[in-house]
């Protein structure tokens, strides 16, 4: 199949285009460019929000398949509605589990959960990206597919509570500095190998029997977050890790750009029910235990350091929530 990729060297996304083009599909990365592309992949450079821009760089072609991994706002769908209706037999929109009613009504979390997120706007703007495809597919027959990733991880991160993309928690870590979980650390969580995940997505694509379905395609492990920084601290090679429980609403009072992160997903069980997308592609199965998955990760930064991503701003909201914790006279 001719696969056009929106994204494709990102977190997520790198790992799929890799599986689909191993399995032998020609694949195409729709990019700005900032990136490098692989050898192996054709390539477009546009800025997907430039709707002149875009169209003159696919420049009339048609793909079996077009994934989209980089749509956030409602006019970056229908913009895509307009380009690809005629030009797509499959346009995959990679929505995220945050669309999800928090708290969840009960668990596990089913592909039926409703759609309700009144803390964080990124899960806003995804569920009115989602709703709005399954109306084109209602009403016009657009070939959709909505297809929901949890907290998925590849070599380059180490997901935690509060910015996973970033190596600041690890750094932390290392350096015998406090980090923080979400009140006593005993939230449920599901973190999935970006591998992993995708093997599940390269099985719908093509997938006639998957038009106007939603997937959620996670792990079926479940840790808390207490289990979670222990395992990245012995990952760390860290004996005894400093790690503070502290309330949710304590948190977002002390920085309150951490209230969707937290409130709208990472306080709030996450825990789910896999059967539908292990019916619809059977071969698809979690193979990496997060103990192996984050050691990975680990051993691939310290080998690349360039690649450790320190964000200031992240280092000051953490160090923010832990003075203000110990100020109250908390412990360390």
């Amino acid at each position: 199949m001719r696969i056009l990729f929106l994204g494709g060297t990102g977190n997520l996304s790198a790992e799929c285009a890799a599986l689909l083009h191993g399995q032998g599909h020609q694949i195409t990365l729709l990019t700005r460019g900032r990136s490098p592309v692989p050898g192996h992949y054709h390539s477009i450079h546009a800025d997907r929000k430039h709707a002149a821009d875009l169209e003159a760089a696919i420049n009339g072609e048609s793909f079996d398949v077009v994934i989209n991994f980089i749509g956030y706002d409602l006019e970056d769908v229908q913009l895509d509605y307009a380009l690809f209706r005629n030009r797509t037999a499959q346009y995959i929109f990679i929505s995220s589990a945050t669309v999800y009613q928090k708290p969840p009504p009960r668990l596990p979390i089913t592909e039926a959960t409703p759609l309700q997120n009144p803390w964080w706007d990124y899960a806003r703007k995804k569920i009115a990206c989602e709703q709005w495809l399954m109306e084109r597919w209602s009403q016009d027959h657009f070939p959709v597919t909505i297809v929901r990733p949890s907290h998925t991880y590849s070599h380059r991160w180490i997901p935690n509570a509060v910015s996973s993309s970033t190596y600041n928690v690890a750094a932390r870590l290392q350096a015998g500095k406090p980090v923080f979980v979400p009140d006593d650390g005993e939230n449920p969580w599901t973190l999935t190998a970006a591998q992993d995940f995708a093997v599940g997505l390269a099985g719908l694509a093509g997938q006639r029997a998957a038009l106007g379905q939603a997937y959620h395609i996670t792990s079926d492990e479940v840790l808390t977050w207490n289990q979670i920084y222990a395992i990245i601290a012995a990952a760390l090679g860290v004996r005894e890790p400093c790690v503070l429980r502290i309330p949710t609403d304590f948190i977002c009072q002390a920085v309150p750009h951490l209230t969707g992160n937290l409130k709208g997903d990472k306080s709030h069980p996450a825990v789910f029910d896999n059967s539908k997308i292990k019916h619809a592609v059977p071969q698809f199965h979690c193979a990496i235990p997060f103990a192996a998955g984050v050691a990975r990760s680990v051993a691939w930064l310290r080998a690349h350091p360039g690649q450790q991503n320190l964000s200031d701003s992240v280092e000051h909201a953490i160090e923010e929530v832990v003075t203000r914790w110990q100020e109250a006279g908390n412990a360390a």
